[in-house]
C-alpha cells in the first residue's frame, strides 16, 4: 500500500509556489498579499493563522493578519474586508473561521470580492465551480484531488464514493471528481447502505466528522481512500477511516494527521497566487 505523505507533497507545492513567486515578482513587481481576518482567541483558530502566516512568508508572499476581540462588532469586520477590497496590494483576503455567535457568517462570506475569495467560499466561486468556469476553489477539497492525481493522474471513467455532503469539502470535491469526468456518488451520514455504496468506489473521500465510520471491509482491493476526518478520541487524533484495517486493502491512503492538513494551507498560498495572476490578468 502507498501511504500518501501529505507533508511531502505540500512541501513540493510549496516550493514550486516560491519559484512562482520569485518570477511574479520579476515581471510585475509586486508579489501576492494574503490578508487573514481572526477574530476572538480560540487556540485551533490561533494555530492555523500562524501556521498560514508562517508558510505565506516562506513562499515569498506578503502576509497580513488583522487581529480583532470576539466583542468586536459586525459592522467593524465588513468595513475592513470593504476595505481589503480596495487594497490592489491584497491579492487574497480569508476570514478564520468559526466567527462569533453575534456575527453573520453568510454575510461576511458574501461580503469579500469573489476575485480576493481564496478560500472559495462566495456563492459566485461555488456557482462558477459548479458550472465548470474558472473560480478559486476551497482548500481541502483542492488537496485532496492534488493528491488523488499523484496516485492516479488519470481518473476517466473512475467511480468516486465523496461520504460527507458539506459545502466545504463534500461538494466541492465532487465538482472536481466529475471535471476530471468520474462517475460521482455522494453519500453521508443517511445514506441507506453506505458499506454497499463504499464498497462501489475505486476512490473513496471521507469528510463526514464521524471517527473511523469506514472499515476495511467497506473497501475494495486498490481503492485510493482520502481521509479528511480529524477527530479527537480517547485514542487521540483520529480519522473517519479504520486506518489499520483499511490500510490492508486499499491501494493508497491518507494518514491522519499527516495527510489531507498540511496541503490545505499550501492550496491557500496556490489559491492567493492564482488570485494574484487572474487580477493582473485583468
Amino acid at each position: 500500500m502507498i501511504l500518501i505523505d501529505g507533508k511531502k507533497a505540500a512541501a513540493e507545492l510549496r516550493q514550486e509556489l516560491k519559484e512562482e513567486v520569485s518570477e511574479l515578482k520579476k515581471k510585475y513587481n509586486q508579489v501576492p498579499g494574503l490578508t487573514v481576518i481572526l477574530i476572538g482567541d480560540l487556540t485551533p483558530s490561533q494555530i492555523y493563522v500562524r501556521n498560514k502566516e508562517k508558510s505565506a512568508i516562506e513562499v515569498g508572499l506578503k502576509s497580513d493578519v488583522i487581529r480583532y476581540p470576539d466583542s468586536v462588532e459586525e459592522k467593524t469586520v465588513l468595513g475592513k474586508i470593504e476595505e481589503l477590497n480596495k487594497d490592489n496590494s491584497v491579492s487574497g483576503i480569508l476570514v478564520q473561521l468559526p466567527l462569533p455567535k453575534h456575527i453573520d457568517k453568510q454575510k461576511v462570506i458574501e461580503a469579500i470580492d469573489p476575485a480576493k475569495d481564496v478560500d472559495g467560499f462566495h456563492p459566485m466561486n461555488v456557482g462558477n465551480l459548479s458550472s465548470g468556469y474558472e473560480s478559486s476553489i476551497p482548500c481541502t477539497p483542492l488537496g485532496c484531488y492534488l493528491l488523488i492525481k499523484k496516485i492516479e493522474p488519470n481518473l476517466n471513467g473512475k467511480k468516486a464514493v465523496v461520504v460527507g455532503r458539506s459545502n466545504l469539502n463534500g461538494k466541492p470535491m465532487t465538482q472536481l471528481l466529475l471535471k476530471e469526468n468520474c462517475t460521482v456518488t455522494i453519500t453521508h451520514s443517511k445514506t441507506k447502505d453506505l458499506k454497499a455504496e463504499c464498497l462501489e468506489g475505486d476512490i473513496i473521500v471521507a469528510a463526514v466528522g464521524i471517527p473511523e465510520l469506514v472499515k476495511g471491509d467497506w473497501v475494495k482491493k486498490d481503492a485510493i481512500v482520502i481521509d479528511v476526518g480529524i477527530n479527537k478520541t480517547e485514542k487521540g487524533i483520529v480519522g473517519d477511516v479504520a486506518f489499520d484495517e483499511v490500510s490492508k486493502v486499499a491501494k493508497a491512503l491518507t494518514p491522519v494527521p499527516g495527510g489531507v492538513g498540511p496541503m490545505t494551507i499550501a492550496c491557500l498560498l496556490k489559491n492567493t497566487i492564482d488570485c494574484f495572476k487572474r487580477s493582473q490578468k485583468n
